[in-house]
């Protein structure tokens, strides 16, 4: 069963303040996300700190979300470019 990508409004206001290749590269990617039945299989689970949470790679740009199984939900926390987004406070 495929889940359904959604998109935190703190990922949402983050998405606005890109140029508009990137955020066309990163929709397209989420979407490639929803097509498939496990979004385990190319995503990578974080450690420490930001256990439970999935990073996604998009070019120089990374998604940060959280899978919820049990309504069948890829929760989109945080998007950002790759030299940043591991500094933000969550």
């Amino acid at each position: 069963m495929k889940h359904r990508v959604e998109v935190s409004p703190r990922a949402k206001k983050q998405l606005f303040k890109f140029d508009k290749t990137a955020y066309l590269q990163i929709i397209q990617y989420l979407g490639e996300i929803a097509e498939l039945e496990d979004p385990r299989t190319r995503g990578k689970e974080l450690s420490g700190a930001m256990a439970g949470i999935w990073r996604y790679r998009s070019g120089d740009y990374r998604i940060l979300c959280r899978i919820l199984d049990e309504v069948l939900v890829v929760l989109v926390v945080d998007v950002g470019h790759r030299k940043d987004i591991y500094r933000r406070p969550g």
